[in-house]
């Protein structure tokens, strides 16, 4: 659907004394150079940029989160990697973003001194090619983001501002050239490759570019202290409290619901912003808080919430997503027994 903005738009969702408020008390994301064709959104609805696109108006208080994949030369629905970035916007506020060729993604940019202000006070010219935001799916993003705060989107967020679908990689060591790869005991590119497993070992070990990368809470590879006995070994395997204290006291010693945050930031990342990585961080965190006994009893407030988080989390999500991905190791059907099981033990 292209976004064409305008007030009829807001009419067809909204009573129009309501719209108006709206559009002069909410907030207004101004974007600036769009091409046509590019897919953007805010939360969880996305549109095919018009012609007349400039951004998006009567947006509520809050934190939000804006993506966008650069539409392809020739035209057709096949769009680039989606690009995108948490953002915090308060009640009137304008903020001005502007397109990026270069990298294909819609950023914040310096702002020259009083633009945000002179949008404001010309939003009523600006109406028509601002597309209202989508109130019948509000409620959903308030469920999926209830514990981020800007505070935590700021922890969060890569030190680039941009979470981008596909991370960006550099090579750990040069190898460019065959001595390069000889010093990493590497064979030279024009030798033959008999086996797939072959040809991913001779492909160069790459990392994170700095700065591109969602600050998670690392995660403990290890679930017992050390020099634990074989039988504390045993007893930590199986009820990960000690894992999960870990990960608290990195962050959220001072408040643990906080931690419900980065649930919630690496859920939105993976279905909203196609982050496989954040899944990933997401089933690992999942995992430790659904299979710590001990906890449960300590952290009441915690868990009781947790309960909420994953109804509105797995609500979201199609029965045969989960068929594809999640049971070759029955990762969220094991996970949730364990959870209800040692809640409702806790509980009575």
């Amino acid at each position: 659907m292209a976004v064409t903005a305008g007030p009829a738009m807001a009419s067809r969702q909204l009573e129009p004394e309501l719209a108006r408020q709206l559009f002069f008390e909410g907030a207004a994301v101004v974007v600036l150079g769009v091409p046509e064709g590019t897919e953007f959104g805010i939360d969880y609805s996305t549109w095919a940029v018009g012609p007349r696109f400039r951004g998006v108006k009567m947006i509520p208080p809050g934190v939000h989160f804006l993506h966008c994949s650069a539409g392809r030369a020739g035209g057709g629905r096949e769009t680039g990697p989606r690009t995108g970035f948490f953002l915090s916007l308060q009640r009137r506020e304008v903020r001005v973003l502007r397109w990026d060729a270069a990298s294909e993604a819609v950023g914040p940019g310096p702002p020259a001194p009083g633009e945000a202000a002179a949008f404001r006070e010309n939003l009523r010219e600006m109406d028509r090619f601002l597309g209202p935001y989508p109130y019948e799916s509000l409620k959903k993003w308030v469920s999926l983001t209830s514990f981020i705060s800007e505070a935590a989107m700021q922890k969060l967020q890569p030190e680039s501002g941009q979470i981008c679908a596909f991370s960006e990689v550099l090579p750990v060591a040069a190898g460019r050239h065959t001595r390069d790869r000889a010093e990493q005991r590497l064979p030279p590119f024009d030798t033959e490759c008999r086996s797939y497993a072959e040809g991913m070992a001779r492909l160069p070990q790459m990392k994170p570019k700095a700065g591109t990368q969602i600050r998670f809470t690392e995660l403990p590879k290890q679930t017992y202290p050390s020099g634990a006995t074989p039988e504390e070994i045993t007893r930590h395997s199986m009820d990960l409290s000690y894992a999960l204290e870990k990960v608290i006291n990195q962050r959220y010693a001072s408040q643990p619901l906080d931690l419900l945050a980065e649930l919630q930031f690496a859920f939105v990342c993976f279905l909203i912003g196609n982050v496989y990585d954040a899944f990933e961080h997401w089933k690992r965190l999942l995992n430790i808080l659904c299979r710590s006994e001990n906890a449960i009893g300590k952290y009441r407030d915690l868990y009781i919430n947790l309960i909420s988080v994953l109804y509105h989390q797995l609500s979201e999500i199609p029965a045969d997503f989960f068929v594809d991905i999640v049971s070759q190791d029955n990762f969220l059907t094991s996970t949730l027994q364990v959870l209800l099981r040692l809640y409702v033990q806790c509980c009575c």
